[in-house]
């Protein structure tokens, strides 16, 4: 008996011991060839497959450790054929719904040397049900935790989304915490840098009992199985079972996520609307929003590169999700006020995809940004940037006394999605300002994902289409985060002219290390005049402006340019100078 208890302890001893000297970030995983089979009355997933991981660290690697869901087991891990040895234990992190991952990890056949890859043929499966644990162990309520993670397999309705929501594919993560600041997002988004060129093959077969070889029109249909792959043709061929086949070419800009559910689709040229049964108005009023935006978003941004896809979610309450081409949202709960918004957001991404999530994301909520100023004028535009701004100022203002991290939270490098979303919005929308509609129209029409090698590459294609010299520009903004500017009226001076105007002389300061071209409004009895005005890091710019009738004060932004402190902005005039 002492016997037996002593082995425990050395299994148990070596898997601790393993989990401490092992390194999670060692290897990338290059290419997954997944068959996926999913049974919804079981509520089960179950995947066989190969996998290659490529060495990226220093030094042979000797471990491999491979991470999924806490709700999946471990079945088989082989190599050549042959099993493999592995270790299995929980491993807290919130990269997962349920907020612990299945961790195995697995002895090699030999060192994998640095750059060497090695392939691994895994077989795991387990169940896939509504767990919102990650949120409710941090004091989330019930009902809202289980409206943001609606991840899970049913007979009605299945929707499962990939890393940081349901790890359904192995991965090898360091662990994240939802109560530790950014330690989810940071730990997410390194996964995703370091798997930018990672591709995906997978084979989805669904069980069903009501699916027959042969479903004619007369007899009810299978439910529609969608995937958000960049390519995915969807074939019914065995009785009780469909599959689809997808692809996917980059796991850094797309969350592989899988729905099934009873719907009916609205298909029209721009999208195609699933929906649920008794949903179909809503269905209706999306679909004819997004044809009524669809000119808008073509006219800044080209036609559709691919079909946009609108899936309805079960729980009106849902937390929305898009990823690639594939918006998941709950018909029945939408707001029909901003479903023009949300179509404008869909089709820019349909019509406008890029690799880089500065220029992805960016440019999409920029699209709604335009939008909003083309339907009712600039100042509701600045109003629904302004709401973003909030997302992301208090982290710059961090990052203005943290030179070190200039580079690492840069807009071509952060994995932080209030950066890549809220902040690039702004930079598209201060690069519009300085070099116009026109110009920006035609940089955003050369632009060819496929040949964005290097971040400077959209910088490039902008630069081509004005003679002002933006390097700094893109310098503080894009290569490099340097937090936000901060701009104050310095000084005015006013003077009355001979022929009875005001001549104002207006000196602006900016008190952050970033620049920007900022507009300046010089107001006066019965009407203002805005110039603008570049004013780089730490720097002063002037200028010189005419007025009919004497100034009262400046105001400096009008909001178009993200500010540390806009306490400051406005500086009153006194007094003016008499004529000379």
């Amino acid at each position: 008996m002492k016997l037996r208890y002593l082995i425990v302890f050395f299994v148990f001893l070596t898997g601790v011991l393993s989990s401490f000297s092992v390194d999670r970030k060692a290897f990338t995983f290059t290419n997954y060839d997944l068959k996926v089979r999913v049974d919804p009355g079981q509520q089960r997933l179950g995947v066989r497959g190969k996998i290659t991981l490529r060495n990226d660290s220093a030094s042979a690697q000797k471990i491999a450790v491979l991470q999924i869901s806490s709700s999946l087991d471990w079945r088989s891990i082989t190599s050549g054929g042959k099993p493999l040895q592995f270790l299995t234990q929980p491993y807290n992190s919130d990269i997962d719904h349920t907020g612990t991952l299945s961790e195995a990890i697995v002895t090699l056949p030999a060192a994998v040397l640095p750059k060497a890859g090695i392939d691994l043929e895994v077989g795991y499966e387990g169940v896939v049900v509504l767990d919102a644990t990650r949120l409710t162990r941090i004091g989330a309520p019930e009902a809202d935790a289980s409206s943001s993670d609606w991840d899970q397999i049913t007979e009605n309705f299945t929707g499962v989304r990939g890393v940081g929501y349901v790890t359904w594919y192995p991965i090898s993560t360091a662990d994240a915490s939802l109560s530790e600041g950014n330690s989810l997002y940071e730990v997410l988004g390194a996964w995703k840098q370091r798997e930018t060129n990672s591709k995906m093959h997978l084979q989805i077969q669904v069980a069903h009992d009501d699916v027959s070889a042969e479903v004619s029109k007369d007899q009810e249909q299978a439910p529609e199985l969608l995937v958000n792959a960049t390519t995915c043709p969807v074939a019914r061929e065995e009785e009780h079972q469909f599959f689809a086949d997808c692809t996917y070419r980059s796991l850094g800009s797309v969350v592989p996520t899988f729905v099934i559910g009873d719907y009916e689709v609205d298909e029209r040229a721009s999208v195609a609307v699933h929906f649920l049964h008794g949903h179909d108005a809503s269905a209706t009023s999306y679909a004819e929003a997004a044809e009524k935006v669809l000119p808008f978003v073509s006219e800044w941004f080209g036609p559709q590169k691919s079909k946009a896809q609108t899936a309805d979610l079960v729980n009106a309450s849902a937390a929305p999700f898009e990823s690639g081409p594939l918006l998941l949202t709950p018909l029945s709960g939408m707001d029909l006020k901003v479903a023009g918004l949300i179509a404008v957001h869909q089709l820019t991404h349909a019509a406008f995809p890029s690799p880089r999530p500065w220029i992805n994301e960016g440019v999409a909520h920029f699209a709604q940004a335009l939008y909003l100023e083309d339907q009712k004028g600039r100042p509701i535009a600045l109003e629904y940037m302004a709401t973003h701004r909030f997302s992301f100022s208090a982290s710059e203002k961090q990052t203005a006394a943290k030179e070190e991290d200039d580079a690492r939270q840069s807009l071509v490098n952060t994995t932080d999605e209030e950066l890549y979303r809220s902040k690039a919005m702004y930079v598209w929308w201060m690069l519009r300002d300085m070099v116009g509609d026109a110009a920006l129209k035609k940089a955003l029409a050369a632009y060819r994902p496929e040949q964005d090698k290097e971040s400077s590459y959209m910088p490039r294609l902008i630069q081509a289409q004005t003679q002002r010299d933006l390097e700094w520009f893109f310098d503080d903004w894009v290569y490099r985060d340097r937090g936000l500017p901060d701009f104050k009226v310095d000084s005015a001076f006013p003077r009355k002219t001979m022929n009875d105007a005001y001549l104002v002389t207006v000196t602006v300061a900016n008190l952050g290390r970033a620049g920007a071209e900022v507009p300046v409004t010089v107001r006066f009895a019965g009407g203002e005049v805005m110039k603008r005005v570049e004013v780089r890091a730490n720097s002063k710019g002037v200028f010189r402006v005419e007025v009919p009738n004497a100034p009262e004060e400046i105001v400096v932004n009008d909001g178009s340019v993200p500010e540390s402190d806009t306490t400051n902005n406005t500086f009153k005039i006194e007094s003016v100078e008499p004529e000379k």
